[in-house]
């Protein structure tokens, strides 16, 4: 089999071809694939990836002086008033926390069922499901006002001041939940990173060896490492795929448990989840379309992959549309005044706008992904990834902010400004991911080598290769 070579009328081809071609596109040897992932991290960094960097990082600094403003006035910097005393910053935080499910449903459970076309993307996806909860994390801990007690209010301690973190709170979930999940998908990227690593430490010579040699662990490629290895991604993926369920439900219980209408309801687990993979297949799906056409690796993330990633995100929307139907039903089936109140309130009250932009996006932009020439479409497909994204988020707004600016007592109800802060916070951990992303696809192997190799033998031995 002679080497893949990239032409430049490889995008046409690609947008020529069918879905039921093999995972990995042209006539690839395990070489190629090693050469077009290993070239990405060894060839020196562009200008326009200077630029790149250069931009997000200046939004990364936006991030850090917001904060320590933040930090030396008070959270009434943030537009939050009474009664909305959640408004941006937990919206920001479930919306981040949401795009973070894509990666270790990607990983984990694909990779327990044995789809195949998770390859090529599941070690992207990974990286953005820390980077997004890196960002998450941000948002509750300086909502505190003083981030520096955080371990005093929410870590266990010896009761010698006889003041112990409320463990029957919700809130307080949320830190066992948040910091396991990143703890386990930290674990679970690291070790799918190793032969990768191995791959570029053989290949380099001076400093770069030694620091790829360092995070590579002493990897060999031996059958022992091969099947310690193995071994441990299982562990990793078994302990990954509850986590993708609890995390999301747990941040829904958030809402689930309290008294306020609009919040009080059994769906929000399930709802949440189902909206945390929606938005978080479509955050993947935005940055890999530009990655793999700035990177030429068309090869290796293909159409098909594509295809399969619109399908998921597809069926997501239709749960999330359901559920939508569902939380309005059941408040009007209630006979509950409150309830029937905070609905009609949400479609026709001086948020309508943002509800309507909410089912616009989240409903109605992904009903085209029905036919396959859209999912052929690699522009039609980054465009209703950009509504999906924006739809998600306004999702988050629509359920907290609409629910809490009008509540039991007329008198105190307000409407909520986002005030500059608020505005550059949410900018800045925008430049905080993309910052990390592009450091990512640099300087650490972004496609898993090993595991599109044995996606290619498997072609192979299907004869989709010849």
């Amino acid at each position: 089999m002679a080497d893949l070579a990239i032409k430049p009328n490889t995008q046409l081809d690609l947008l020529n071809t069918t879905i039921d071609q093999p995972l990995i596109t042209g006539e690839p040897t395990y070489h190629s694939i090693t050469e077009s992932v290993s070239r990405v991290v060894e060839n020196p960094p562009s200008k326009f990836w200077f630029g790149l960097i250069a931009v997000t990082a200046s939004l990364l600094l936006m991030l850090q002086v917001m904060l320590g403003y933040l930090v030396a006035t008070g959270i009434g910097v943030w537009g939050n008033n009474i009664p909305i005393g959640w408004a941006w910053d937990i919206t920001n935080f479930v919306w981040w926390i949401g795009i973070g499910h894509a990666g270790t449903l990607i990983s984990a459970i694909l990779f327990l069922l044995r789809q195949r076309w998770r390859t090529g993307i599941n070690r992207a996806a990974e990286a953005m499901t820390l980077f997004a909860v890196a960002c998450a994390g941000i948002y509750p801990l300086f909502h505190t006002g003083r981030p520096w007690r955080a371990i005093y209010w929410l870590l266990p301690y010896p009761n010698t001041m006889q003041i112990w973190p409320n463990f029957r709170s919700p809130l307080e979930w949320d830190v066992f939940a948040v910091s396991t999940y990143f703890t386990v998908s930290v674990l679970f990227w690291f070790v799918g990173l190793l032969p990768d690593l191995a791959t570029i430490r053989d290949r380099a010579t001076g400093w770069r060896r030694k620091i790829y040699g360092f995070f590579s662990l002493g990897w060999r490629g031996s059958a022992r490492h091969w099947k310690h290895y193995e071994l441990a991604y299982l562990v990793l993926a078994g302990l990954s795929t509850p986590l993708v369920l609890s995390v999301h439900s747990i941040v829904s219980f958030d809402f689930a448990v309290s008294i306020l209408p609009g919040w009080h309801t059994t769906i929000f687990p399930p709802y949440f989840v189902a909206g945390a993979v929606f938005s978080g297949f479509g955050m993947v799906l935005t940055l890999l379309i530009i990655t793999r056409k700035a990177l030429g690796i068309e090869h290796l993330i293909t159409l098909k992959h594509i295809d399969y990633m619109c399908k998921v995100m597809l069926a997501m929307s239709m749960v999330v549309g359901y559920s939508y139907a569902s939380e309005y039903f059941i408040a009007w089936f209630s006979v509950v005044d409150g309830e029937r109140f905070a609905f009609y309130n949400r479609i026709t009250g001086p948020y309508a706008w943002a509800a309507w932009t909410m089912i616009t996006c989240n409903v109605i932009a992904p009903i085209p992904l029905w036919w396959q020439a859209v999912r052929k479409n690699i522009t039609a497909v980054f465009i209703i990834t950009i509504f999906v994204n924006i739809g998600m988020w306004y999702e988050r707004f629509v359920i907290i902010v609409i629910s809490l600016h009008r509540d039991f007592l007329p008198s105190s109800w307000d409407y909520f400004h986002p005030t500059y802060v608020d505005i550059c916070t949410f900018i800045g951990t925008m430049g905080l991911f993309l910052t990390l992303y592009l450091l990512f696809i640099k300087y650490v192997p972004m496609i898993a080598i090993a595991e599109v190799k044995h996606a290619v033998s498997h072609d192979i031995e299907k004869g989709a290769h010849h």
